[in-house]
Order: structure tokens, then sequence, then C-alpha cells
């Protein structure tokens, strides 16, 4: 299964590590500094053109999206429950 994050991007739903808020993040000097570090490292990828809501942490990259983190996280909700769904019902089947 896949995680939209907007635009044209989808990633795969088993590399999400975490979903953050841009507003809550930029309240830390840690998660400023976490942000710093992987920019100057090159591992962010900005799909917000210009606008962040949110970040997402995956396994390879962080992703700056213009979709607000609670809209990402009710995705990501609806997979795992849509997993463990399919998962109950191949089990019985």
């Amino acid at each position: 299964m896949f995680l939209h994050l907007g635009g044209d991007v989808v990633i795969p739903f088993r590399d999400v590590v975490a979903i953050f808020d841009m507003e809550i993040g930029n309240q830390s000097r840690s998660t400023d500094e976490f942000l710093k570090v992987v920019q100057e490292e090159g591992f962010v990828k900005d799909i917000s053109d210009g606008n962040p809501k949110s970040f997402v942490i995956t396994n390879k990259y962080v992703y700056l999206s213009a979709i607000s983190s609670l809209t990402l996280k009710k995705r990501a909700d609806f997979l795992k429950d849509f997993l463990e769904k399919g998962d109950q019902a191949e089990i019985k089947g």
C-alpha cells in the first residue's frame, strides 16, 4: 500500500517512520536542528511548493508536504486499518 503525500508523490506505507506538524516542529529546537541537518545532508524532498504544513520521515528521506499532518495521519490510519482487516480476512478465509 502507498501513502499519497501531495503533488505526484506517493511512498510505500511501510517506509513511513513518523509524521509531524511543521508548526509544532518549529517550536522545538531539537526538531529545527534535525531538519537543518537533514537538509544540509541532502535528505529533504520539498514537495510543498514552498508552503510546508507537515514533514514525513521515512527510512530514506524527509518529505516536506503541503498536506496537513492530521490529513496524512488519517490516510495512514485508513491504510493501517485496511491492512489489518485484510490480514484477518486471509486468516479466516
